[in-house]
């Protein structure tokens, strides 16, 4: 349903609408949306891996590498409807921005390095945060504005960031906008960009480090062959390529 016939009348609804959101704290002032919101808005329920559920400080999550946004994005999709089976799948894909920030922290943690790599079972316990929470809320109190560390879902290991102050960013504005295409089903999220042309798909099987997705995975297929056929080259039958090609026209 269309609620504005005019951009004057558009203007009026978002003014109306923006009064109905927290305020933006001080330190977001002059920053774009996207880079603000992290701040301005309290996590759900549970909170996040550097933030507790509720806590006014906010964190920023980014990746280093499109590849493991696009595997972070994939796995709380699953999620989503492993933990809400009676929920529809959608019937088109969904358009999503991927952008790239430039920071510059003046004081960082990395936990990919010794001495905190030690901990790596703490810092990537698929679901207890806990230990990770607490550690923000001391780096927090030291003053540190980034903690860099390994994805706890991309199956490559690839590294994010979470920024526990807005003041780490070094520009107010993104960059290298990309929309992407999101497509969840049964059993796998397929994501495609059409410039640049790639694709990927990921499965449950994908993230077996987590077991909340238990509810959507699938058996591995039992292969059938003849008497005395060996196995394919890959080992098990029905290895399926992280790395899809995109879609047709």
């Amino acid at each position: 349903m269309r609620l504005t016939d005019s951009l004057e009348e558009q203007e009026l609804l978002e003014n109306v609408l923006e009064r109905s959101k927290p305020n933006i704290p001080a330190e977001c002032k002059g920053l774009h949306y996207l880079l603000a919101t992290p701040f301005r808005y309290t996590p759900y329920p549970h909170g996040s891996r550097f933030r507790r559920a509720g806590q006014r400080e906010g964190a920023f999550y980014g990746s280093e590498t499109v590849e493991t946004v696009i595997a972070e994005l994939c796995f709380y999709r699953l999620l989503f409807f492993a933990e809400s089976p009676g929920t529809l799948l959608p019937t088109v894909p969904v358009e999503h921005t991927i952008f790239a920030v430039d920071c510059a922290a003046e004081l960082s943690l990395n936990l990919n390095v010794p001495p905190l790599n030690q901990y790596s079972n703490l810092w990537r316990h698929p679901v207890n945060y806990g230990p990770c929470q607490d550690l923000a809320d001391k780096a927090r109190q030291a003053g540190i504005q980034a903690i860099r560390y390994c994805s706890v879902r991309d199956p490559k290991g690839g590294t994010d960031c979470a920024l526990l102050s807005a003041s780490a960013f070094a520009d107010p504005n993104p960059r290298s906008l990309q929309t992407w295409h999101v497509f969840p089903g049964t059993y796998s999220v397929r994501v495609w960009c059409e410039s640049p042309r790639v694709a990927y798909e990921f499965v449950p099987d994908d993230f077996s480090n987590d077991p909340r997705l238990m509810p959507i995975r699938q058996p591995p297929p039992t292969p059938l062959r003849h008497r005395g056929q060996p196995p394919n080259r890959d080992g098990a039958p029905g290895a399926r390529r992280r790395k899809a090609p995109p879609p047709g026209p």
